[in-house]
């Protein structure tokens, strides 16, 4: 990734390129067309928390989560391809002026036809598995041990996809019989298997940062000729849930890596959680920021 540019814009909260056709904006990604066969994926400052776009951006956010998606891609290639091409950013954006909203932030990637499962991979019982865990024994119909506690870690590692929803609406935990519906046996299969693979290697050496990546998930796309490829972003406190070994306690949620800080305070406000959501405070903002900074220079150096 060479992008750099001195006077790259602090925060972005939404992009206007020009010169290249605008495809989508996401919760937090702007997508443009290159060519006909490749993207330009933009990762803005845009939070969402439960499932709904915040009004203010976190500063750097989308510089990490960039940075740490182009470390996992390259650090588990060997496992799965990807969508990375390799081309600089700044090669199909020429503007000087457009350059600085994509400056460290963004990718070019080749485009492929996305499977339409989120790919959920846990190695604790945290979350919406808890949630579940506590109401019925099982998370996405695994049957679990007994008397697990809130954060303790599994047995072993588990595979628990989750459907894809729209901008607005929650994803929804189902069965493993319901992701073969979706995407089909043989590619349930391969998702499932690369998942749980890329997910164990990952924690591996995360645990030796003193880092629990305690799940995670992952999105798969595959192209003309049926191969899987992954895609999106890979291993971000957006992505994943990060928690410091050293504060880590079965029997309550653990500090987290992520936009925790936010969602606690959202908490406290006489919000519905739907939009608008409410301006979020500049204390909130800063150390929401340091927190994906921290991870970042934790799992990169």
């Amino acid at each position: 990734m060479n992008q750099t540019m001195a006077n790259a814009v602090e925060t972005v909260f939404e992009t206007n390129l020009t010169r290249l056709k605008f495809l989508h904006r996401g919760k937090a990604r702007d997508i443009y067309a290159v060519g006909n066969d490749k993207l330009l994926v933009v990762q803005t400052d845009r939070l969402s928390a439960f499932d709904v776009v915040l009004p203010d951006p976190i500063p750097g956010k989308g510089e990490v989560l960039t940075r740490l998606s182009y470390f996992w891609f390259r650090r588990l290639e060997h496992i799965v391809q990807h969508h990375l091409t390799g081309i600089d950013p700044f090669d199909v954006v020429t503007d000087w002026e457009e350059r600085a909203q994509i400056a460290g932030r963004s990718m070019v990637v080749r485009k492929f036809c996305p499977l339409m499962i989120e790919a959920v991979v846990r190695g604790y019982i945290i979350g919406s598995g808890w949630k579940d865990y506590q109401k019925t024994g099982m998370v996405c119909g695994i049957k679990l041990p007994v008397g697990l506690k809130e954060a303790e870690k599994l047995p072993e590692v588990i595979f628990t996809p989750a459907t894809k929803a729209p901008a607005g609406q929650h994803d929804e935990n189902i069965s493993y019989a319901e992701a073969e519906k979706i995407v089909g046996a043989r590619h349930a299969a391969r998702v499932r298997n690369v998942s749980i693979q890329l997910y164990t290697e990952a924690a591996a050496y995360a645990k030796t940062k003193g880092i629990i990546i305690a799940d995670t998930k992952f999105e798969f796309g595959v192209d003309a000729d049926d191969r899987l490829y992954l895609i999106d972003e890979i291993m971000t406190p957006d992505s994943s849930r990060f928690w410091p070994v050293d504060q880590y306690q079965i029997g309550s949620s653990p500090p987290s890596y992520d936009k925790q800080i936010v969602r606690n305070w959202l908490e406290t406000q006489p919000w519905n959680k739907r939009h608008p959501a409410p301006r979020l405070p500049a204390d909130v903002l800063a150390k929401t920021s340091e927190k994906y900074r921290e991870v970042l220079r934790i799992l990169t150096v």
